[in-house]
């Protein structure tokens, strides 16, 4: 029935660690033998997805950064859409100020910070992925496949969501990956974009597409596929935004494991 299986990392497909845990590595490759097409579907960078897929040790295409970059099986960029220059400028400057907010930047070969935030190491325990830090007053603005801005408060960052819409319309698309991450991507960027790209080169439709994810980054993803899948943890919005899908367990249950075993190795 389904060709293509998408899914998320953060909350959907990793432990709760940030980890592949042994019995989901087995049914990814149990997947990859009987034919099926895999596809990490991550707000993650390209650089460290990489270390995940190998770690998996399963050839798969890769949508990272929200969709603004995929790779495929081997390695090789196939789509890459950059936030405009200028408006990486302005969303800095727009943030610049609130020190409250660390200003993230995922460029072609970078992950960049405007201050040293430690606790962010254990999201990438498996490839060693690491930041730099980057001056606010001389942000680099060319190669930007995403911008975002991460507090432990999902309300107050609900704010910055609605001023940079009504300051940007549609020249971005904004969404939160998890409630205390809000990301900014090229007008059109998505998973849900991303996945219809990657269906097409391998010549399927997204009706033959099955998705999972957590987060609203997750949102056209799983619209778009014939079959989305939710986690139980996913944030109320996601929930709220799509009533009619089916909901799974959580990450830390492997509820994406266990359900593809039943439904599509059994």
């Amino acid at each position: 029935m389904y060709k293509i299986v998408a899914s998320d990392l953060d909350g959907t497909l990793l432990t709760p660690e940030h980890t592949i845990a042994p019995f989901t590595r087995e049914v990814l490759q149990r997947l990859h033998t009987k034919g099926e097409h895999f596809v990490f579907a991550t707000g993650r960078h390209h650089i460290d997805v990489a270390h995940i897929r190998k770690s998996v040790g399963i050839p798969a295409c890769m949508i990272t950064s929200n969709g603004a970059r995929v790779h495929d099986e081997n390695g090789k960029l196939i789509f890459s859409r950059n936030v405009d220059p200028a408006l990486v400028a302005q969303l800095v400057e727009m943030v610049k100020g609130d020190e409250t907010i660390t200003i993230h930047i995922y460029r072609e070969n970078d992950w960049l910070l405007n201050r040293v935030d430690e606790d962010l190491a254990k999201y990438h325990k498996d490839s060693g992925f690491s930041f730099k830090e980057f001056d606010v007053e001389n942000p680099p603005v060319d190669d930007v496949a995403k911008i975002f801005f991460i507090r432990h408060d999902h309300d107050y960052l609900t704010g910055y969501e609605q001023k940079f819409i009504e300051t940007f319309g549609d020249k971005v698309s904004v969404a939160f990956s998890t409630p205390f991450c809000l990301e900014v991507m090229a007008a059109g960027v998505s998973k849900g974009e991303a996945l219809k790209a990657v269906a097409e080169i391998k010549g399927f439709s997204l009706n033959e597409c099955i998705a999972f994810g957590d987060g609203m980054n997750d949102v056209e993803m799983l619209s778009a596929a014939k079959k989305g899948l939710i986690m139980e943890t996913a944030h109320p919005r996601v929930k709220a935004t799509l009533p009619d899908n089916e909901v799974i367990g959580s990450n830390a249950e492997e509820a994406v494991a266990r359900y593809l075993e039943t439904h599509l190795l059994g």
